[in-house]
């Protein structure tokens, strides 16, 4: 599922013949949505999910809805060490305008934020720069902005989407948080 979408999770059930009791069906979705909370990579929630159940068992005296709780959170844990989990970051829409003599500045600024440029255009006097950057980089621009243009330039940022991290940056974070 996409991570940016109105839906962040969607659970199915496609059990026939009773091989699940119905009341048992919800307790795996509520088991599979507490594990998603707390995440597998450096406990960050996880986005993007679409869960279905299609068989299993059930024993009449054994089973209980605790049971088939703990089974959706152990199914959803295995499925995310069978799978490539990225962590994601929030990835910004950013529009600089500045007199032309700073363009090449700022858009070297830009990039070494890892920021990728969209597009650039006239301003009545100046230029404007498009780019997408990721919010993690974008702190302490406006004081780097100020600085690279002597005071005239200036920018607006509003969120665009979320985006994979790079590996590098991933493995950084992770570390970081003691995994």
């Amino acid at each position: 599922m996409d991570a940016n979408g109105d839906n962040l999770y969607q659970f199915d059930s496609e059990v026939v013949g009773g091989a699940i009791p119905k009341e048992f069906i919800q307790p795996i979705s509520e088991g599979i949505e507490e594990a998603m909370k707390a995440g597998t990579l450096g406990g960050y929630p996880v986005v993007g999910v679409h869960a279905t159940v299609y068989d299993g068992s059930y024993h009449e005296v054994d089973s209980s809805e605790m049971a088939f709780h703990i089974a959706g959170s152990m199914a959803f844990k295995d499925a995310m060490q069978k799978g490539a989990p990225v962590l994601l970051e929030p990835i910004m829409k950013v529009e600089v305008t500045m007199p032309e003599e700073y363009m090449g500045d700022v858009i070297g600024d830009v990039n070494s934020r890892r920021g990728q440029v969209e597009g650039m255009d006239d301003l009545g006097g100046g230029k404007i720069v498009r780019a997408h950057v990721p919010l993690a980089e974008m702190f302490g621009y406006a004081t780097d902005l100020r600085s690279r243009t002597q005071g005239r330039g200036n920018y607006s940022m509003f969120f665009e989407k979320y985006a994979p991290v790079p590996k590098n940056v991933q493995d950084k974070v992770l570390s970081n948080k003691g995994n």
